[in-house]
């Protein structure tokens, strides 16, 4: 069998499952969004304490993310992940039961200490799979699963909203929470059943000898070029700590605003859920696309930096196009496609950077550390927007400040030599 066509059949085997499973969470961690356009005025709460929430959920997935890849490292993928998504899934069922702002916020810091671990987690087990020069187009692959939940969530959170309001008492944001918890649980028992470990460990007998020795080459030969392996090398190592700063202003541009895109489109004029959800749509099905192809040609061509640095400032033009024109729906969501691809692509691509500096223990530690630290803009992003939308009635002022944080992160890209990742 030809390398290639092994990779297409390694493709096959995990990436469908990996990509449902972050679907389900991307969905369970931002379906609050929708959720609050009923929510708020049920349990009578303001935009900051929604912000703060939305936010709150990244500190616990900042506090247990480098333990929990760690853990990861050292019991496997299999029983990890799957423990990751039946304990998230618990928790955002219980999301119905909240009646104050306390619980709101105990319940989302609870799902990022459920969730910490995984994104992180995939992103270093592909590293047992795939070498660097197939790792781009991989690991936009498994991330489409953030726009595919937003194409795939949008309508039926849209629906649930409305067709489920007062069914058996409870309102349609319960609903939402108890109905989209479900296909966590499903797929946390499908990982037991299905993932391997790795090309050795965990079995893999779906692969030959000989494919596993070509694969387990393929991997030794391309951890050679990794500059780090030690453990504590991914904490101590300054490049990992540039490479943190980075994706926090990434990240500001995802979530600070992914967070509202609901609400940016509400206020365009846009009344109705059900609609609001099916325009969400559009901005995800760009982004996924685009993720794709952008990703496909930065593997083909090897180049790492531009690949990133251009959709990151198309990004951060997209949410200034968004501001600008917020009264007019149709130019608006146009705005909303741009950032969105743009900020997607941005870190589907940037994940290409520290897993061709990191190998061995150092990626367990080094990716973990990053993702953390770069999830504490989820954290920061809603709550400034909450915090100013209270203050002046408007988002407007705190997505011009994370388009800004966007373009700078885009720009410290920059500052590592291309002869360190271009490969």
């Amino acid at each position: 069998m030809t390398e290639a066509r092994l990779y297409a059949r390694v493709t096959r085997r995990l990436i469908p499952l990996l990509f449902a499973c972050y679907v389900a969470a991307y969905l369970d961690r931002v379906n609050v969004g929708l959720a609050k356009l009923q929510m708020l005025t049920d349990l009578r709460m303001s935009e900051t304490v929604y912000g703060l929430g939305a936010g709150i959920f990244f500190v616990g997935y900042f506090l247990f993310e480098i333990p929990s890849n760690i853990m990861l490292h050292r019991v496997g993928a299999r029983l990890w992940i799957a423990r990751v998504m039946l304990t998230w899934g618990v928790i955002s069922g219980a999301m119905l039961f909240v009646t104050s702002a306390t619980g709101f916020y105990i319940l989302r810091f609870l799902l990022g200490v459920a969730e910490a671990g995984f994104f992180p987690g995939v992103i270093l087990y592909l590293t047992y799979w795939y070498p660097s020069d197939r790792r781009a187009a991989i690991v936009a692959l498994f991330m489409t699963g953030i726009p595919v939940a937003g194409v795939i969530g949008g309508p039926i959170s849209g629906w649930i909203l409305k067709a489920m309001a007062g069914v058996h008492g409870l309102a349609g944001w319960q609903w939402l929470f108890l109905l989209e918890a479900l296909p966590s649980l499903v797929l946390g028992v499908a990982v037991l059943a299905y993932l391997d470990d790795g090309i050795v460990r965990g079995g893999a007998r779906w692969l030959t000898v000989e494919e596993k020795a070509m694969l387990a080459d393929r991997i030794a030969e391309d951890q050679k070029h990794a500059t780090t392996h030690a453990l504590w090398d991914g904490i101590t190592n300054s490049r990992v700590w540039l490479l943190s700063v980075i994706y926090f202003c990434l990240i500001a541009g995802l979530y600070g605003a992914g967070f509202w895109l609901p609400t940016l489109i509400q206020r365009t004029g846009v009344a109705s859920p059900l609609a609001i959800g099916v325009l969400t749509l559009v901005p995800n099905a760009v982004a996924a696309v685009a993720m794709v192809a952008i990703s496909r040609r930065s593997d083909r061509t090897r180049e790492r930096r531009w690949h990133l640095v251009t959709p990151a400032l198309v990004g951060a033009a997209g949410w200034l196009v968004t501001v600008r024109y917020g009264q007019n729906t149709a130019i608006a969501l146009s705005g909303m496609s741009l950032a969105m691809a743009g900020v997607t692509t941005s870190l589907a691509q940037f994940w290409s950077l520290p897993t061709a500096i990191l190998g061995g223990a150092a990626a367990a530690t080094g990716i973990a550390l990053i993702n953390s630290i770069g999830n504490l803009a989820g954290f920061v992003g809603p709550w400034l927007i909450g915090w100013l939308v209270d203050r002046t009635g408007s988002t407007d002022f705190g997505v011009y400040a994370l388009a800004g944080v966007m373009a700078l992160g885009s720009v410290l890209v920059l500052t590592i030599p291309a002869r360190v990742v271009n490969r």
